[in-house]
């Protein structure tokens, strides 16, 4: 099973509901690297590295959300590999950097 990195961006109600928490939840049950953030604009982002099927497992999950959370669309796209993380981590609020394929 190889490894695939994605990032990705949720929007809908998805800040003040227990998005981030929810997400490194889901990262940690399938053994995912990665981080989550708020962004500035008022989505959910980060990045999902792990094997091809557990990510995608993953982001079925967060498409739905937490209970509280309406999730309207998730954005996503293919990252090169990391070697360099540890664990899934929550980062603080900043600008989004997310960058969608044209």
């Amino acid at each position: 099973m190889s490894n695939i990195r994605v990032a990705f961006k949720v929007h809908g109600t998805v800040q003040g509901v227990g998005f981030r928490d929810f997400t490194q939840k889901a990262a940690k049950l399938y053994d995912l690297k990665g981080w989550v953030r708020n962004t500035t604009c008022g989505r959910v982002e980060g990045e999902a590295q792990g094997p091809d099927e557990k990510v995608q497992k993953f982001l079925q999950r967060i498409d739905k959300g937490p209970s509280m959370a309406q999730v309207v669309k998730l954005e996503k796209r293919s990252l090169d590999l990391r070697e360099d993380e540890e664990g899934f981590s929550v980062m603080r609020t900043a600008e989004s950097m997310f960058k969608p394929e044209n």
